[in-house]
């Protein structure tokens, strides 16, 4: 899918000329990426050096992206950008990324900004001189890790979702009673999971229930946010 073949948000548009500067500005090693949440199945609509994740146009968002666009912003604070946290592709390179979720004029998230520099021959010589230079302390910026997929597969992305969700659980799905599998639809749900075509049915496969159980366990989920927020006025 092709960033002219279909209608970009003007918010969004605006962005495409820094994605090509920043890229060229900082070389190889560095993937800037665009991605319009109209359609997370197909959401990148601009990228250079994407050889650093293996993606391309037309790819999907990540299940990081996912999760802060469910919540509508990161952390407590809902902030509109993540600057320098750590990430890995799937082949072990070793990443430092930043992200500015975009906004339209309703202050809602249509998309974000990321940039990801390939840190891998750094880190690996940064380990060298910190054996080398025992007495000496570095002067280094602390990078915070977070856990993001990159991928051009949406199922790989929702996958890891619900895979993340039944492990925080802690139990074999074939041991989990009802309110373990609830607390898995409920952290599917947080991570942005059903935002992901088909997600109803494929949590239901992997919870052993049928997907009428899956859309009364959202209704439940639902129901109790309504009660908090009642219960808090």
């Amino acid at each position: 899918m092709d960033s002219s073949s279909k209608k970009i948000h003007p918010n969004l548009k605006n962005f495409i000329p820094v994605v090509k500067t920043v890229a060229k500005m900082f070389g190889k090693n560095c993937e800037v990426v665009l991605h319009d949440f109209s359609v997370p199945q197909h959401s990148i609509i601009a990228i250079e050096n994407g050889h650093v994740t293996g993606r391309k146009i037309g790819d999907p968002i990540t299940d990081f992206a996912l999760s802060i666009w469910r919540k509508g912003g990161y952390g407590k604070r809902r902030e509109d950008k993540i600057i320098n946290y750590k990430t890995k592709t799937k082949n072990g390179k070793i990443l430092k990324s930043s992200s500015v979720f975009i906004k339209d004029d309703q202050k809602k998230i249509i998309g974000c900004l990321c940039i990801n520099y390939d840190i891998t021959e750094y880190s690996m010589f940064n380990k060298v001189i910190e054996e080398f230079c025992t007495s000496v302390d570095l002067d280094k910026e602390i990078l915070t890790e977070e856990t993001e997929t990159f991928t051009g597969d949406v199922d790989e992305v929702l996958g890891n979702i619900i895979k993340e969700a039944i492990e925080k659980v802690g139990k074999p799905v074939s041991l989990m009673q009802k309110s373990d599998k609830l607390m898995v639809a409920k952290i599917v749900d947080e991570k942005g999971g059903f935002l992901i075509k088909g997600a109803i049915n494929r949590l239901a496969d992997e919870i052993s229930v049928s997907r009428y159980t899956v859309y009364n366990y959202l209704e439940e989920l639902k129901s109790k946010k309504r009660g908090k927020k009642l219960n808090s006025i």
